[in-house]
């Protein structure tokens, strides 16, 4: 509550439980970001009621087993395919598009190869025509890159959200905002000037 008051920021939460994105909503969060895509009983429901926007994000398995063996048929397929159904969820459940963004997941239920395809074919995700979100700074899969330890990983943190926003992404989430910012203004101004 006070950080919603005090910010100059929309505050969102992360959780996957009905009870909670009641109580941030109530406390002045204005959006809920959700590991699970609103699969929990009464998630969908809670966040259909509180009229916020929502991010839906793919995650293969359990938080604490999803880095065991995660396997896929085609994982940009496999990935746009439950963000499909997440999002037809949402709209049956009377969330509208412009409340939805998706979030492929990066480092959840992915190896470093499935991470490297789901960058490479972001702009896939953009076919929904709905904003993709990309957290992937500072992550394992830049750290297994780079074998760096993670606070050693921004350079590499700064080449993938270059990479996300190059490839269709409209949301980078970051821990370190100004570099970020001033990484993606250059992109920014590349595709002003094709235009």
């Amino acid at each position: 509550r006070k950080l919603a008051e005090s910010a100059p920021v929309p505050v969102s939460v992360d959780t996957s439980k009905p009870e909670v994105i009641e109580a941030a909503i109530a406390a002045g969060a204005s959006m809920v970001n959700d590991v699970r895509a609103l699969r929990a009983d009464g998630a969908l429901q809670a966040a259909a009621a509180a009229a916020v926007p929502v991010c839906l994000m793919h995650m293969q398995g359990e938080p604490g087993t999803m880095q065991t063996s995660p396997t896929y048929r085609n994982v940009v397929e496999d990935v746009f395919a439950f963000l499909a159904e997440r999002m037809e969820a949402c709209l049956a459940a009377g969330i509208g598009e412009e409340r939805i963004v998706l979030d492929p997941g990066f480092g959840f239920g992915k190896t470093l190869r499935h991470n490297l395809l789901l960058l490479n074919n972001l702009h896939r995700l953009t076919e929904f025509g709905l904003p993709v979100l990309v957290g992937i700074s500072r992550k394992s899969m830049i750290g297994a890159i780079l074998d760096r330890a993670v606070d050693q990983r921004l350079y590499g943190s700064l080449a993938a959200a270059t990479i996300s926003l190059m490839k269709g992404a409209s949301i980078i989430r970051t821990h370190d905002v100004a570099p970020t910012v001033d990484a993606l203004r250059v992109v920014t101004a590349l595709g002003a000037v094709r235009k």
